[in-house]
């Protein structure tokens, strides 16, 4: 090969450097530009309250930390299991389990086969959140054995665990237990998952949907979970869980 003919061998080259920079230039100015409205709510902290402040009727959102579902924010009970356990119990004279602990991936499988051998008349939870997935398996479940959920004083079931609980054919909430939903985050990433895995996320979110709707919820508790950010949590009145059909008596 001649010297003469190098410059026009290597201009390919450039043409092809010059496209895949054009392309990744022009993907980041359409990020930029459907990221801008949401871009100074996303660099700014929340400044919502913390999880251990009272919440009233239009005061009902806390800070909520994603990252670590079994300590999500203060208030939170210091011993909470980083994963999902199941301790056998008895409430009103009938077999009961217990699920206690954040949800992580694999839990759906292992405590479903836990629930499917023992088949409780209740099952209480006290769970901050964690995988979305397990979460639906075990409100399946749930309804699968045809068990009772419930809330007791002092119990939490936020972020996924909601998924779990109306899973139950009758649902009690106790007066002092927090019931609260928010955005999904998905992956690693709790900023930019939608421009990362949006065919995941609609998809995921059709799932939750379809749950909520075969457990018979009103599907108007989307709103508070859709509009509130990963970042905080949306505390549930009473009256919400009423209405909305999250508990029936």
């Amino acid at each position: 090969m001649s010297e003469g003919s190098a410059p026009r061998a290597a201009t390919p080259h450039r043409l092809l450097r010059w496209l895949l920079g054009g392309q990744i230039g022009i993907a980041l100015l359409l990020v930029l530009f459907d990221l801008g409205p949401a871009l100074p709510r996303m660099l700014q902290p929340t400044s919502a309250p913390e999880l251990d402040q009272p919440t009233r009727p239009g005061d009902q959102t806390r800070h909520y930390r994603p990252r670590d579902p079994a300590n999500p924010g203060p208030g939170m009970s210091p011993d909470m299991p980083r994963r999902l356990i199941a301790e056998p119990l008895r409430i009103d004279d009938q077999a009961a389990l217990h699920l206690r602990g954040a949800i992580t991936p694999g839990d759906g499988a292992r405590i479903a086969a836990e629930l499917r051998q023992q088949s409780p008349a209740i099952v209480t939870l006290d769970s901050p959140g964690g995988s979305v997935t397990d979460a639906l398996e075990l409100g399946r479940t749930l309804r699968e054995i045809g068990a009772e959920t419930r809330l007791r004083d002092g119990a939490v079931c936020m972020s996924a665990c909601p998924y779990v609980f109306v899973g139950g054919t009758t649902r009690r909430v106790a007066e002092d237990a927090r019931f609260g939903v928010h955005q999904h985050s998905f992956g690693e990433s709790t900023i930019l998952p939608a421009f990362l895995a949006v065919e995941d996320i609609q998809r995921g979110q059709a799932g939750v949907l379809d749950h909520l709707d075969d457990m018979g919820i009103d599907l108007r508790i989307m709103g508070p979970a859709m509009s509130t950010p990963a970042n905080e949590i949306y505390i549930l009145t009473p009256e919400e869980l009423s209405d909305w059909n999250v508990v029936t008596d």
